[in-house]
């Protein structure tokens, strides 16, 4: 049984939280981490396609996923948004021979930037199309906007593209929603009709860790009930912003100055 177990001790650590979160989530704290690809980006019609690239290759060692979304972004230039909207795919099919990110070979990366180019082409943004599926259910939402996003290049499944139908916790979604909605000194934003009190914890196997310790969960593995559970845990401490905490505790055991029996310490 974790020390946060209950409802009543969840709403008596909101101070130690907040306390995470003044002293770590900063800036200085980012890299490396994919989100620092964001930063170089003012304008939101572009911030946002760097957002989905980079949270969707997000997996796998980190040097690799940093080397493998600066590749792409090499390609689209300094205005993603521009290029995507006047790419031709045969164009892209020769940019990216021999890609390869772990399961994402030159083939799904062509696929997956297809998808993105006939959202724009079409007039529309990745704003847009999410929102126009969302009725309060940010979990509902996201499954229709992967779905939606696939349909505008041709496709039906992808890797880079995960379901909460199909059980998954759907981190790296969850990891561009919070890029785009939330805005402070780590979380660039961009988005402003999704507000933070309606993201979902981005939960991978060391987050799910944590929070498992802690006690806001009781899921056996690092699932989309998990990220529910997990999200619901957080919204009791912080309704307006359930995901606030997430960057300040996962650089707890990530970065090798700071220990998960460090964190742990806080609440003893």
């Amino acid at each position: 049984m974790g020390v946060l177990s209950n409802k009543e001790n969840l709403i008596k650590s909101r101070e130690i939280f907040e306390k995470l979160y003044k002293d770590y989530n900063k800036r200085i704290y980012v890299s490396p981490d994919p989100l620092q690809f964001l930063y170089d980006y003012e304008v939101p019609a572009d911030r946002e396609i760097v957002g989905i690239i980079a949270s969707s290759l997000a997996y796998g060692r980190v040097a690799q996923i940093l080397k493998s979304v600066q590749k792409v972004l090499a390609v689209l230039g300094p205005s993603p948004s521009k290029y995507l909207k006047d790419v031709e795919q045969g164009e892209m099919e020769e940019k990216f021979k021999g890609f390869v990110h772990r399961f994402t070979n030159e083939h799904e990366i062509v696929s997956f930037l297809n998808c993105i180019s006939g959202v724009l082409k079409r007039g529309g943004s990745l704003e847009s199309l999410f929102m126009s599926n969302y009725n309060g259910n940010t979990w509902t939402a996201a499954e229709a906007f992967s779905e939606e996003l696939m349909a505008c290049g041709g496709r039906d499944k992808m890797y880079l593209l995960p379901k909460p139908s199909k059980g998954s916790a759907c981190k790296r979604l969850a990891l561009f929603l919070r890029w785009m909605a939330r805005c402070d000194e780590v979380d660039p934003g961009g988005w402003n009709k999704l507000t933070p009190d309606s993201l979902f914890v981005p939960l991978d196997t060391h987050m799910f860790n944590i929070c498992s310790t802690l006690g806001l969960c009781t899921q056996k593995s690092a699932n989309g009930r998990s990220a529910i559970e997990i999200t619901e845990a957080f919204r009791v401490i912080c309704p307006e912003d359930p995901v606030r905490y997430d960057f300040s505790l996962t650089r707890f055991g990530i970065r090798n100055d700071m220990t998960v029996q460090e964190l742990f310490s806080k609440w003893n």
